[in-house]
């Protein structure tokens, strides 16, 4: 079995439930409050700072030439092509760019980000992938499910982002990251391949605790309004 067979049948009972959540669907029937997107892209732009970084951190420890172009190719594309379209998409959103660049992290984002550098920075490349494939790999799975809903693909604000993530391109990100996890995991002992599956389910849980994050527009409950 592959290991990314393992992983997936590990953590599908946490899957199944983002194809549930009313965050999700909203999406999908176009029926998502329009604030709560906005919250959600403010923290999805801090969350792609230091997705970014975790690139970085990918073509640092890559074992080959080929395998470190590609991740510092991903860095160039997410700094200099994605985060400009989620910039665009955001003004489109009635986000200003200024407020956008000046977003303070949500708890669940800093959590969840900080984790997975922590992860990343102290473990092997193998670790680093088992952090990030969860989000890779559900939002194209997300991406495909809402697109095959009449309009969603078409809705006049969460149509691009339907579009996007069920887009060729993007399925090809999940493809070559879960071929890299694969390769990582042969030769690994029981014990390591079960480390590898922790850390995927536990970013797996933050990737449905983002969701409700977004949903509820959770910030700190100490904060005044």
């Amino acid at each position: 079995m592959l290991f990314t067979n393992r992983l997936y049948e590990k953590a599908k009972y946490i899957w199944d439930q983002y194809y549930k959540h009313p965050f999700v669907k909203g999406i999908g029937d176009g029926t998502l409050d329009i604030d709560k997107f906005r919250f959600y892209m403010e923290q999805d732009y801090l969350y792609l700072i230091d997705y970014s970084r975790l690139f970085a951190l990918g073509s640092l420890k890559a074992p080959d030439l080929e395998t470190m172009t590609v991740f510092a190719n991903l860095l160039h594309s997410t700094l200099n092509d994605e985060m400009e379209l989620h910039r665009q998409y955001a003004e489109r959103l009635g986000i200003p760019r200024e407020k956008l660049e000046n977003t303070k992290p949500a708890p669940t984002t800093l959590a969840y980000t900080g984790y997975m550098l922590n992860i990343s920075q102290r473990g092997s490349l193998a670790d680093l992938i088992a952090a990030v494939l969860p989000c890779t790999w559900s939002y194209y799975e997300i991406g495909l499910r809402l697109n095959q809903i009449l309009g969603a693909s078409e809705h006049e604000f969460y149509g691009e982002w339907v579009k996007m993530y069920a887009s060729e391109e993007f399925g090809q990100l999940a493809e070559w990251l879960k071929n890299l996890m694969n390769k990582l995991a042969e030769g690994k002992t029981e014990q390591e391949l079960k480390e590898l599956e922790d850390i995927f389910l536990t970013t797996s849980k933050f990737e449905y605790m983002f969701w409700e994050m977004s949903y509820q527009k959770q910030m700190w409950p100490t904060d005044k309004e």
